[in-house]
């Protein structure tokens, strides 16, 4: 009986759940599915196979194949960043799911929705059904319980158990990816279900929306909006609003009804212009006070996960605080908590145009022009302090210098992705994107996201330049070969410039953080640089055939970016390591 089953060719030119699995994909907006694949995948090569063979397969998504697990999440991240459409990822069984760890961070923490699936190990081994185990690997990559490896970080995780209901489950795993917050999402399924004959199904998208946007209650409205018309010196904190590019407008109506300025603590996004008058620069691991936050009357928290560092600057204790957010508690963070007195959960870009429209009716014109010449004043005073950095030191090159020759080369619809981690500030203060949408970042803290997620990016717009300012450390952890290897096959050229630093700059600076006169830091031996250097930009050119050039004298700079710049627009990837300070 097991070998009958076993060479039974019931999946052949049938209508399986494999089948059936990618065409609710398709007909839920998914246009690629992000694959590294492996011996539990069988089903899904054939349902593509046959496609091709029918001449159907425009009816699938397309199948992007990423030889590494974290690149495949990664693009899918950064297209469904730009796209606004959850993605999907195919991995291997549990090692595959492990694999994509990093990736799977940063969907929780950036808020990106995304469906993975991977395969399981068969659950027969007899040749009971059709699809039992024929490898030796299945029987080691069987383990107790492969969801439980994603569960602290996915909305949402269930089984493919039969094909007769599959659509309905992926409609509901990307219901609830795509509804606010969005996050990750994870549905696995056997080899032999996979396999299996499935009855045609059809389960309507349009009846799997999005949960519907939520709005403040009107005492809300009122409470909160009160507060800004009367401030004396209201302030709004954001760190992802822009996620939403409507909301950016409609907050830039709110602080010129109130007379606020606008900080951004650890901006992933565009969230207000950085050329407004009313924007007062960036937070990110400042060990200062911020004197504009300390002398606040009145702050609003408007989507933050991290406003302040409360041990380096914080509110005044005198201070009127109020936190609006889709996510107000942060549920997912077992300690956090901003002091406050109303924490209140609603849509941002709908929160913001409540609140905008009740000001505009409470707020005295001639207070509010006060606040507004005020504010002006201070963006003027900070903007300028840090303009007179963008220069180099004799032949060095200063991060700050690299970023304003980067900001002078691109232009608004030029969309760049910021994996810079300690010079992430320098990005921000100098780079000043003014456009919703043109500036991305990982939402999280894994490392590796940028160079994947680049591809993912312009696979979702082929029309714009996509330009990544990343680290050393970043560009060494997003599988260059993989990554470019990616880009070159699916014609997805990028820019990826290079702060190289020649290590791990981010470790070091927390250990002076905390032993500023310590061991490690009267001996300079931190452990952490990366010598011998390697050879970055060689890695692209090897494996992805991108043009590659490392820079360490300010008088090639310019040069070497317009070329790069140039080389890129016209359809080839190109890699450019610009040495900066090291440790």
């Amino acid at each position: 009986m097991g070998s009958d089953a076993t060479t039974r060719r019931s999946g052949d030119g049938g209508y399986t759940t494999s089948t059936a699995f990618l065409e609710a994909l398709a007909e839920g907006g998914v246009e690629y599915v992000f694959g590294n694949l492996g011996s539990d995948h069988p089903g899904i090569l054939e349902a593509y196979a046959l496609a091709r063979a029918e001449g159907r397969e425009h009816t699938l998504p397309r199948l992007v194949i990423c030889p590494h697990e974290s690149v495949a999440m990664a693009a899918a991240l950064g297209h469904a960043q730009v796209s606004g459409v959850a993605q999907v990822v195919l991995a291997h069984v549990e090692c595959g799911t492990q694999n994509i760890g990093g990736m799977l961070h940063n969907a929780a923490k950036g808020r990106t929705g995304v469906l993975m699936y991977a395969g399981a190990s068969p659950f027969t081994q007899d040749g009971e059904l059709f699809g039992s185990r024929n490898e030796f690997i299945q029987w080691i990559q069987d383990v107790h319980d492969q969801r439980g490896i994603v569960r602290g970080y996915t909305k949402y995780d269930n089984e493919i158990r039969t094909g007769a209901n599959v659509k309905q489950l992926v409609r509901r795993a990307v219901q609830i990816a795509s509804s606010s917050p969005a996050g990750p999402v994870y549905l696995v399924g056997p080899r032999e279900v996979m396999e299996a004959e499935a009855p045609p199904q059809r389960a309507d998208p349009a009846q799997f929306p999005p949960v519907a946007p939520a709005a403040l209650a009107p005492d809300t409205v009122e409470r909160v909006a009160s507060a800004l018309a009367g401030a004396r010196q209201p302030v709004v904190v954001t760190s992802y609003l822009g996620r939403d590019r409507a909301a950016v407008p409609e907050l830039v109506r709110l602080c010129e009804a109130a007379g606020a300025g606008v900080l951004e603590s650890v901006p992933m996004h565009v969230n207000f212009p950085a050329d407004h008058p009313l924007h007062w620069g960036y937070q990110w691991n400042d060990q200062h006070h911020n004197p504009l936050l300390e002398s606040a009357d009145v702050v609003l928290v408007l989507g933050s996960d991290v406003p302040w560092i409360p041990t380096r600057n914080r509110p005044s204790a005198d201070a009127r605080v109020f936190v609006v957010d889709e996510d107000p508690l942060k549920e997912q963070m077992p300690l956090w908590h901003v002091p406050a007195e109303l924490f209140a959960r609603a849509d941002l870009a709908t929160a913001v145009r409540q609140l905008r429209e009740r000001v505009a009716e409470l707020a005295e014109p001639s207070a509010v022009a006060a606040r507004r010449a005020t504010a002006e004043a201070e963006h003027e005073r900070l903007f300028e302090q840090r303009s007179r950095r963008e220069v180099p030191d004799g032949e060095t090159i200063t991060p700050e210098y690299l970023v304003a020759l980067v900001r002078n080369l691109v232009d608004d619809d030029t969309l760049v992705l910021t994996e810079s981690i300690t010079n992430y500030p320098a990005v921000s203060w100098h780079l000043r994107r003014n456009t919703p949408g043109s500036l991305l970042g990982s939402g999280g803290g894994s490392l590796g996201w940028a160079l994947g997620a680049a591809v993912g990016a312009k696979l979702a717009a082929p029309d714009r330049t996509v330009v990544s300012l990343v680290g050393d450390g970043s560009y060494l952890f997003g599988v260059p070969s993989s990554a470019f290897w990616l880009a070159r096959r699916y014609d997805a050229p990028s820019l990826t410039i290079v702060f190289d630093n020649n290590g791990w700059n981010a470790p070091k600076a927390s250990a002076l953080g905390v032993h500023p006169d310590g061991t490690a830091a009267r001996h300079d031996d931190f452990g952490v640089d990366f010598t011998p250097q390697a050879d970055l930009a060689g890695i692209a050119a090897a494996a992805g055939g991108a043009w590659g050039r490392t820079v360490k004298a300010a008088g090639e700079l310019p040069g070497a970016l317009a070329e790069a710049y140039s080389v890129v627009r016209s359809g080839r990837a190109a890699v450019l390591a610009v040495q900066v300070p090291g440790l």
